[in-house]
């Protein structure tokens, strides 16, 4: 089981990763991330955020990977960690002042904590 839930959170956290790089390119969705304050494009600044936020997810999946015996063989605390870091994550995409975000990720992320829950 804590296989299965590793693979799917990997998976939800690839896709995450494609859109934050759609944004970084220009897609016209910032009603759907950073609290919506954006309605097209985002600023550069804010692309720049979404970089960083890749950079997140990739050590999110990697906590969640090693927490389920995978590559790359994190410390146990980093599975604590991503679950702290995922019930808070959790918690502001469902109080978000945006409408839209909190519709997508709102979902997305209780799933995501669901899984870190499994594993």
């Amino acid at each position: 089981m804590t296989q299965l839930a590793a693979t799917l959170f990997a998976f939800i956290i690839a896709t995450t990763i494609l859109f934050q790089i759609c944004l970084i390119a220009g897609a016209p969705w910032g009603r759907f991330t950073q609290g919506g304050q954006h309605a097209g494009k985002l600023p550069i600044g804010n692309r720049f955020a979404a970089g960083v936020s890749i950079l997140l997810l990739l050590a999110m999946a990697a906590a969640m990977l090693s927490a389920a015996g995978y590559w790359p063989n994190w410390p146990i605390w980093t599975g604590w960690a991503l679950l702290v870091l995922q019930i808070l994550s959790t918690t502001l995409n469902w109080i978000t002042p945006s409408k839209q975000e909190r519709r997508i990720w709102g979902p997305v992320t209780t799933v995501m904590l669901i899984l870190v829950m499994f594993a």
